[in-house]
């Protein structure tokens, strides 16, 4: 590796550009264009079939976009088979527009034209490069021929329009504009901006591809702030953003192009595209919606999104995409976890309005995440909080004491068994190492009388020994108890004990947490039925057999 081979090769404004650093905030949604079904589509191993590119914008349309970049239908049969099903199977609805892109040659532009005969909203993206490398080494023509490029385009769109059915739009980039002199990109625009003398109901869109990611955002966004004060008609001109993630800075850069003054964004869903990809929308959209602004597009069910998208791309969300992935909500840090657990309790019990829960930027329910599995998440790190939390979603309430024992049964578990414990993988093992236990010993049978105290006759089991004893005390519990001492030679005391109900209904069940000091050992054992004097002491018996093993 030898950094000396590389240097700045992006260009600035002729003069200071930096009013959007004075904005604090983005207070409205742009304008979204998805190029999924074009830019994504390109950059696939195996491209969509025509069956999977329908499901996509069936679904694209269902998250609210308006502009869907459709495809390059110059370029193969089934881009072109594409749009003209989109167009004969009239599945486009009416306030939804279809975009095509051509490069700014003849016979491209012709064909293109051809595909969206009958289109009743389409819009015609046409570009060429104009950038210092593309024009030396590429193209080897100077500014006057690429502008001469540019124009001809223009004009070939404009007169097309006027004699193919349909309803036309337009779009013009200076495609590799980051690596652009900007007063050369701002003349190649304006050029084309004068031919097509746009309307108030018709603007044309100007787009400022960062075809490649040169610089940092600031830069991108000053390039864009000179373009948006210096174009001509501007009124009627939609300044568009086209970001590529080469330096990881795709999110940033088009969120300060906004402040910059753009008006339009094109990105694909979780910023699949070329090398290291488009911009997210799903993150720019969910950026505005973290801060009180309606992003105008539907992300409520993720996890839909992602089995579509997998389905018909052969990619994978990445389990940490922002707001995207599987982890992104999910604490296993046993701080982290109690903090969580204590902030939505805090939430519930204020009924707060205004969303604040520690380490969670969203609610996980906005974007169809579910708490008990994919937030709290258990392994060896976790803490007693998370654990508990696991079990509150099962309708537990863990007694305090309790909470810390059967953190550090479940976290010397996972860290042996060196994996990640399910909600349910933790419900079993507290109902198979805590609930009802009956080994070594178990109560079959046990009947109450009542005279100045509480008496009992008990079937028991121990050590596979059946024995009929009786007992009595100043309460069932305690007269239980006491027959197992006096009869069986069981040492032990209880210290605590709690209930409430398991879940609500008719058929309710109670639980009890019945905890015993045995031999200077204090543990819990737990008790599941629907009569709460049964559950007492199934969770007695539990708590003797944890102390007996």
């Amino acid at each position: 590796m030898s950094h000396t081979r590389y240097k700045k090769n992006y260009f600035t404004p002729p003069n200071p550009c930096r009013a959007w650093s004075e904005k604090e905030a983005i207070t409205k949604a742009p304008l979204w264009c998805s190029v999924d079904l074009r830019d994504g589509n390109q950059a696939l191993i195996i491209p969509m079939s025509l069956d999977e590119k329908i499901d996509f914008f069936k679904l694209l349309v269902e998250l609210g976009f308006k502009e869907i970049e459709v495809g390059f239908p110059a370029a193969s049969a089934t881009e072109y088979e594409f749009v003209r099903t989109l167009i004969t199977q009239n599945l486009i609805p009416e306030d939804v527009s279809i975009q095509v892109l051509t490069q700014a040659r003849d016979h491209i532009i012709k064909k293109t034209f051809e595909s969206l005969r009958g289109c009743p909203n389409a819009i015609v993206h046409f570009y060429n490069s104009t950038s210092v490398a593309q024009r030396e080494q590429v193209f080897k023509k100077s500014k006057e021929e690429i502008k001469a490029i540019a124009a001809n385009g223009a004009r070939l769109c404009k007169e097309l329009a006027g004699q193919i059915e349909g309803n036309f739009r337009f779009e013009y980039s200076p495609e590799s504009f980051t690596g652009t002199e900007l007063e050369y990109a701002l003349e190649v625009c304006n050029e084309v901006i004068d031919i097509f003398k746009p309307s108030l109901d018709k603007k044309l869109i100007i787009n400022l591809p960062a075809t490649v990611e040169l610089s940092l955002p600031h830069i991108y966004a000053s390039a864009v702030e000179y373009m948006s004060k210096n174009l001509n008609e501007r009124d009627k001109v939609l300044v568009s953003l086209h970001a590529h993630n080469d330096r990881g800075c795709a999110v940033a850069a088009t969120e300060l192009g906004v402040l910059a003054g753009a008006d339009r964004v094109e990105g694909t869903l979780f910023g699949n595209g070329e090398r290291t990809g488009n911009v997210d929308l799903i993150t720019l959209a969910m950026n505005l919606y973290t801060h009180g602004v309606d992003p105008k597009l539907d992300f409520s069910d993720i996890p839909r999104i992602c089995e579509l998208y997998e389905r018909v791309s052969k990619m994978k969300v990445y389990d940490r995409q922002p707001y995207s992935g599987k982890l992104v909500f999910a604490a296993f840090s046993g701080s982290h976890q109690d903090a969580i657990a204590k902030g939505m309790d805090f939430h519930e019990k204020n009924q707060l309005k205004t969303w604040s829960v520690p380490y969670l930027p969203i609610d996980p329910k906005d974007v169809g995440r579910v708490y008990e599995s994919d937030v709290i998440r258990i392994n060896s790190q976790s803490g007693k909080g998370g654990i508990a939390y696991v079990l509150h979603g099962h309708g537990i309430d863990l007694p305090v004491g309790f909470r810390e024992d059967f953190s550090y049964f479940i976290k010397d578990l996972s860290d042996k068994k060196h994996k990640e414990l399910s909600p349910e993988e933790i419900l079993e093992i507290f109902h198979k190492e805590f609930v009802n236990l009956t080994e070594p010993l178990s109560v079959p049978h046990f009947e109450f009388k009542k005279k100045d105290k509480i008496s009992v006759e008990i079937r028991s089991v121990f050590k596979q020994e059946e024995r009929l004893i009786k007992g009595s005390g100043n309460g069932r519990l305690d007269a239980v108890a006491n027959a197992l001492r006096e009869n069986l030679k069981l040492e032990f005391d209880i210290v605590d004990y709690s209930e409430h109900s398991l879940r609500e209904g008719s058929s309710s069940q109670a639980i009890s947490y019945v905890q015993i000091k045995s031999k200077d050992k204090k543990l819990f054992g737990v008790g599941i039925d629907t009569d709460i004097i049964n559950a007492s002491i199934y969770g007695l018996i539990s708590a003797i057999n944890l102390s007996l093993r």
